[in-house]
């Protein structure tokens, strides 16, 4: 169990059984301490495509319509697993409560291991811990990835049609703005306007 964990189980049980408050912590502990079962369920509704029969258009779909969670948790919660299943395959099989930290920092090793940055060697360098003693914080790991192993790449740009998208966008908004606004003179307006046509035109090209 996590410190996290056990502060939420001490808070519990302070409380009457049956109440409300209680029942959300305990909730919140039993995600915090199974959040491995719950991704091994999604790992295998994603690898079997159980969503298809299911009748949901795409895994994502399923999780948010569904079991309500958003596709960038249930997505960090399936990448985790898939590192603690290369990394540490008998905790992956573990069932009810367990020892597996919270998965924001496994997730933060499974992003630098499928960035490159995170080798076996490496992680085993860090097992102890992350695993043994108390699990640090997903900034404390991110700092401790980057004092080891180098600071992260910077992302890949977007591409370009991305870009224009998005200044053809901010360029739309400042022109309707000009237009809205009694302080801007009318020429300054329509230069505004003529801008954003000319960025438009860029994504034609």
């Amino acid at each position: 169990m996590t410190a996290t964990a056990e502060k939420l189980a001490s808070r519990a049980e302070d409380l009457p059984e049956g109440s409300f408050r209680r029942e959300v912590l305990e909730g919140a502990r039993r995600f915090k301490t199974a959040w491995v079962g719950l991704a091994r369920l999604l790992v295998e509704v994603k690898r079997k495509e159980h969503w298809r029969e299911w009748g949901f258009p795409s895994f994502e779909r399923y999780c948010s319509k569904e079991l309500f969670i958003r596709s960038a948790t249930a997505e960090k919660l399936t990448a985790s697993y898939g590192f603690l299943e290369r990394h540490e395959p008998e905790l992956a099989k573990q069932r009810g409560d367990g020892r597996a930290p919270p998965f924001e920092v496994i997730e933060v090793l499974s992003r630098a291991e499928a960035a490159g940055r995170l080798s076996d060697s490496g992680w085993r360098e860090l097992r102890d811990e992350v695993l043994v003693e108390r699990p640090p914080t997903p900034a404390v790991m991110n700092r401790k990835l980057a004092e080891r192993f180098g600071p992260p790449a910077p992302p890949a740009p977007a591409p370009k049609e991305d870009r224009l998208e998005r200044l053809a966008a901010q360029a739309r908004r400042l022109a309707e703005a000009c237009r809205e606004e009694a302080a801007v003179p009318r020429p300054v307006a329509e230069r505004a306007s003529a801008l954003a046509g000319e960025i438009e035109s860029l994504l034609r090209r």
